[in-house]
């Protein structure tokens, strides 16, 4: 059966690999491109300036004695450089970007627009704070909603993405403990399946981690979260829903044995797209919770720089929010930049400034163009979309948890190729091949082979069927006659499968005079 085959046959004849090989390293329209520095054109420039009028005596040892190094390109070769580059990476605007856990949403060109009027863009954050009340509105709005829309009574919006948001909220805690005259407490329990950053940054903030075991149907063990909460433990850190893509169904239970042993509920809320306008986390006994801007309301993500990742805190934690803290007085809105006043309990500062506001004004359109039944449908499709994929592909593919619906992502292992000869990943390198990002691969590790699939709520239907008529059809391939493709893929990227863990380990991050870069191995035939 042919899998993507717009544009191309969907497996390539020999001779047209063996010649694509010899000539220039394209792949039809796309272009071979080698580093910036293998361009040339040291000697010269890309304009022309004049000679300076003045010595650069003052400078002192300052003056530079060497060449800056630079390559000198003409506008449209610095241009075509970068398009060419751009062409190598997959975008959620090329296709469905199925990667697990990490919710590839569409970002809606309004929010774009929006967060490029003059008002928020030209913003410096040294200006008076009389001059930036519009944008200090617009945050005290965002803050309202993701308060109102998690039904916690404060949040802090300066943390800058999701792991500086668990160390916002593990920082809270620890400085709630610490007033309490519980400083003893110095251990966080996290699952088995946790998001790796979880106890990375409980031990960043100086706690023992212990992990909660898992249950044979993929959630928390609450008789050894029971056995394990103790005088000791300050926090757990939940994901929810978790990152086997199921909803807890004990959280109630979880939370009140966590508050029972004196401890907190921090909640991992890169998952809450799955459940916005559906839960409160507040409502289930959270008391701190970070929100991916990027996963849940559409930021791009890393924002071309820092991202959001607003914590929302519940109110035995909300006198110890970082500053700067937004305060409405009669006068408009104001900063409390300083642990004094009513902020004398925070913990410290995340950041120079108030945070991203780009990111703040993508997400607060994200918010008003969609209302509140438009984000209840969101949580509502992106399920729905998962579990499309989950019912389409266990045709072929194994479930790691088969009994019952899955949330927002869709989790198989590997039990299906047991004896093919093919791993997960040769099934990824295959999929590139179609002109499809992989899905994330061997996490969470309590899977062996997982493979994890988000579609999201924006994609449509023929995208699903396509991405899963590719899966399918490689998985029969795989466990057919025609494995080999899989164990030789990708054949159609610019670059040949790679030696991933010898990158990994040795990497080389400079380039110097005289290196170059590694031409493409020749493309094998059938």
């Amino acid at each position: 059966m042919a899998m993507q085959n717009i544009g191309r046959p969907s497996r390539p004849r020999a001779a047209d690999l063996e010649n694509h090989a010899s000539l220039t390293g394209g792949r039809g329209l796309l272009q071979d491109e080698p580093l910036i520095f293998e361009l040339g054109g040291w000697e010269k420039t890309g304009v022309d300036l004049p000679a300076p009028d003045r010595d650069a005596a003052d400078l002192g040892d300052l003056v530079r004695a060497e060449p800056i190094g630079l390559p000198g390109l003409s506008e449209p070769e610095a241009l075509r450089h970068y398009v060419r580059l751009s062409q190598k990476n997959h975008a959620i605007d090329l296709a469905l970007y199925p990667l697990g856990s990490c919710t590839m949403k569409h970002n809606p060109r309004l929010n774009e627009k929006a967060a490029r009027l003059a008002g928020f863009a030209d913003l410096h954050p040294l200006q008076p704070v009389s001059t930036a009340q519009g944008a200090l509105a617009l945050m005290d709005r965002l803050a309202h909603w993701l308060k109102t829309l998690t039904g916690m009574p404060a949040v802090a919006l300066s943390p800058k993405a999701g792991a500086h948001g668990e160390l916002c909220g593990l920082l809270a805690i620890k400085a709630a403990h610490d007033a309490a005259g519980q400083g003893h407490r110095r251990t966080v329990l996290t699952p088995t399946s946790a998001h790796g950053t979880n106890p990375a940054t409980a031990a960043f903030v100086g706690y023992q981690v212990a992990e909660i075991a898992q249950t044979a149907d993929g959630r928390v063990d609450l008789a050894d979260l029971a056995a394990k909460l103790g005088p000791d433990v300050a926090a757990i850190m939940v994901t929810n829903p978790n990152t086997c893509g199921l909803f807890e169904r004990d959280i109630l239970e979880i939370s009140r044995l966590t508050h029972e042993a004196g401890a907190y509920f921090y909640c991992d809320g890169a998952n809450f797209n799955a459940i916005v306008g559906r839960v409160r986390p507040g409502d289930l006994g959270v008391d701190a919770m970070h929100i991916n801007l990027h996963k849940t309301f559409s930021t791009p993500h890393g924002g071309g720089g820092p991202g959001a990742g607003p914590v929302v805190l519940s109110e035995a934690l909300a006198p110890f929010a970082p500053v700067p803290w937004l305060v409405a007085g009669p006068d408009g809105f104001g900063l409390i930049e300083e642990p004094a006043g009513e902020a004398a309990r925070a913990f410290g500062r995340m950041c120079a400034f108030q945070g991203q506001m780009g990111m703040f004004v993508r997400a607060y359109a994200y918010m008003l163009s969609h209302g509140a039944d438009g984000l209840r449908q969101v949580a509502e499709d992106a399920v729905l979309n998962a579990n499309y994929i989950k019912a389409r592909l266990s045709a072929e593919m194994t479930p790691a948890f088969p009994e019952g619906p899955c949330m927002h992502e869709a989790l198989f292992d590997d039990s299906w190729l047991e004896g093919a000869g093919i791993t997960t990943l040769d099934l990824a390198k295959a999929l590139i091949d179609e002109g499809f990002h992989p899905m994330t691969m061997y996490f969470p590790l309590v899977v062996h082979g997982a493979m994890l699939i988000e579609p999201t709520e924006t994609e449509p239907k023929r995208e699903l069927d396509r991405f899963c008529d590719a899966m399918l059809a490689l998985a029969r391939a795989a466990k057919g006659a025609d494995r080999e493709r899989l164990k030789g893929a990708p054949y159609l990227a610019p670059m040949r499968r790679l030696d991933e863990t010898l990158a990994a380990r040795k990497p080389k991050l400079t380039w110097r005079p005289g290196d170059s870069t590694v031409a493409p191995a020749p493309l094998a035939a059938e």
